[in-house]
């Protein structure tokens, strides 16, 4: 395979860790609402929370993205291919990482929360300095594999006209009949891409470990 058809798909490598670093980020946000909602003492907020959960975890993502696509443009907002793309995916993650997140949160030890509440902390103090800390450690290790899981689902927003790394193997493949050389160079990168992510959540990791952050 020649450099030229390696580096196109390097380009489409480009694209792909974009738009889901903007996915993995923008669904964090998501997630630390609906998280939040989950664990109110509101029912309304509670139930919105699981119902939100529930649909984006048990239905596909194909099924979602392709929802996105054409509900948006049925509703008024004609958007870009990547901006249907990045919001499927960061609602899909966002009902994972809410259901990470509210595991951590369940996982953190009652008497240290009682503990600080006998010190005289408020219930915000409560959570910034002894929740939140520990829930994250407590969950860092699957949101770095939802992290990656989102990398490689990334693969499907080629339905919505987004030509990522798949899609331009695919496209190539065609046009050279080279398939085995050009989907094996797209597996490779994807392999490079998802062992950096991981090295980068080890790192992360190590450091809370020995508390550096």
């Amino acid at each position: 395979m020649s450099w030229k058809l390696f580096w196109l798909l390097v380009e489409a490598a480009r694209l792909t860790v974009l738009l889901s670093a903007a996915s993995i980020a923008i669904g964090f946000v998501i997630a630390c609402l609906v998280c939040a909602g989950m664990l109110s003492k509101n029912p309304v907020a509670r139930g919105a929370g699981r119902l939100f959960v529930s649909f984006f975890r048990g239905t596909p993502l194909l099924v979602q993205l392709l929802l996105i696509y054409y509900l948006l443009p049925s509703i008024g907002l004609d958007v870009p291919s990547e901006v249907a793309a990045i919001t499927g995916m960061a609602l899909c993650t966002a009902a994972y990482q809410a259901e990470i997140m509210r595991g951590g949160f369940g996982s953190v030890p009652t008497g240290l929360v009682e503990a600080a509440e006998m010190t005289g902390l408020s219930a915000s103090q409560t959570f910034r300095r002894i929740r939140l800390p520990i829930a994250f450690k407590l969950t860092l290790p699957a949101l770095v594999s939802e992290a990656i899981m989102m990398l490689k689902s990334s693969s499907l927003v080629s339905v919505v006209g987004v030509i990522e790394l798949t899609r331009m193997a695919q496209d190539l493949a065609a046009s050279t009949y080279r398939p085995l050389e050009l989907y094996a160079a797209a597996g490779f990168i994807y392999l490079v891409i998802n062992l950096v992510v991981a090295a980068l959540g080890t790192g992360l990791e190590a450091r809370l470990k020995w508390g550096r952050i």
